[in-house]
C-alpha cells in the first residue's frame, strides 16, 4: 500500500497531478484541498490511498490523514465508489462532513453530484454507526434540529449548504436559530 508521497509536481491535467518522487512520476487523483496544497512550487507531501481494481491501480491524494480516513470509511458504504467518495471528501473539510453525519444531514450529501437520496441516507446511517461515539457534534446547548433550521433558512436566502454551515460556525451555538440567522446576515451586510 502506498500511503504517503513526497515530491514535486511535474504536471497537471484533468486526470490529476503527476507527483515526481525521486524520478518516478505518480499520477495522483487529488481532493480539492490536496490540489491546492500542491499548487505551490517546491516539495509537497500528500497522504495517499491506492485503490486496486481488476483492470487498474488508481492512486488518490489527500491533504491530510483525516481526509484519507474519511475516504476509506466512505468506500465501505454500499453504492459509494472511489470517484463518489473523492467528490464527497473534496466538497468539504472532514470536520464539516463529520458534523453533517452527526446531525444526520442527508441534504448536505445530496447536494454533491452523483449522490441521490438513498445513497445520502446510507452514508449518514452507516458512517454514524461506524464512527459512533467519536463524533461529538453539535455544540452542547444546540439541538441538532435547531442547527438545521438555521442552516435551511440561510439556504432559502441563497447561501449554499457549505456557506451556510461556515457562516453559522461563527455564531453563538446556544442562540436560537432566528438569532443566529440574523447575526449571519448582519455580518454579510
Amino acid at each position: 500500500m502506498i500511503s504517503r508521497l513526497r515530491g514535486t509536481v511535474a504536471g497537471r491535467g484533468e486526470e490529476g497531478i503527476v507527483l515526481d518522487v525521486n524520478g518516478v512520476g505518480y499520477l495522483v487523483l487529488p481532493t480539492r484541498r490536496a490540489a491546492q496544497k500542491a499548487r505551490g512550487k517546491g516539495e509537497v507531501t500528500l497522504e495517499t490511498y491506492l485503490h486496486v481494481r481488476e483492470d487498474a491501480l488508481q492512486l488518490y491524494g489527500f491533504a491530510d490523514a483525516a481526509e484519507r480516513e474519511l475516504f476509506t470509511h466512505l468506500l465501505s458504504v454500499s453504492g459509494v465508489g472511489p470517484k463518489v467518495a473523492l467528490s464527497i471528501v473534496s466538497g468539504s473539510t472532514p470536520a464539516e462532513l463529520m458534523r453533517a453525519i452527526a446531525l444526520e444531514d442527508t441534504a448536505r450529501f445530496q447536494a454533491i453530484p452523483g449522490i441521490g437520496k438513498k445513497t445520502a441516507q446510507r452514508v449518514v446511517l452507516e458512517l454514524k454507526e461506524k464512527l459512533g461515539e467519536g463524533v461529538d457534534f453539535p455544540a452542547a446547548g444546540q439541538p441538532a434540529g435547531a442547527q438545521l433550521v438555521a442552516r435551511d433558512a440561510l439556504v432559502e436566502l441563497g447561501y449554499s449548504l457549505v456557506e451556510a454551515d461556515r457562516a453559522l460556525a461563527e455564531t453563538d451555538p446556544d442562540a436560537p436559530p432566528e438569532e443566529r440567522v440574523r447575526e449571519v446576515l448582519k455580518k454579510a451586510a
